[in-house]
């Protein structure tokens, strides 16, 4: 039997910012959220020229929902959600709760949308 269901995952793509920050920003929403996949440029990353992009993938059904204070960033972090319309929903309020956020741009399709924030330190 199929089971219809929504989707509960949110891809994460954080760009413009270091290492810490993107970890700092992980660590929040892995409070929140059950992490399911992550990929971390190597260590050359941290003196690259070129741009960097951390990604995570984080399942909003799972987890421990915890909420996270909030949390200093050296800089501003440009964030990329992508993923269904309440999942992502719910992952810019809990983002909502540890930073400040700018939202830039909404993209919405069919089933999915996707969203462009940049986030900074209370």
């Amino acid at each position: 039997m199929y089971d219809l269901h929504i989707d509960t995952d949110v891809t994460v793509q954080l760009s413009d910012c270091c290492r810490e920050d993107a970890q700092a920003v992980f660590d929040v929403l892995d409070r929140a959220y059950e992490l399911e996949d992550m990929s971390t440029p190597g260590p050359q990353a941290a003196t690259a020229p070129a741009a960097t992009v951390w990604m995570a993938t984080f399942d909003t059904a799972g987890g421990r929902h915890e909420e996270s204070p909030p949390v200093p960033l050296t800089g501003m972090v440009g964030a990329l959600l992508t993923g269904g319309y309440h999942a992502v929903d719910k992952v810019e309020k809990v983002l909502a709760r540890s930073f400040d956020i700018q939202s830039l741009q909404s993209v919405s399709g069919d089933q999915e949308t996707e969203a462009r924030l940049l986030l900074a330190s209370r």
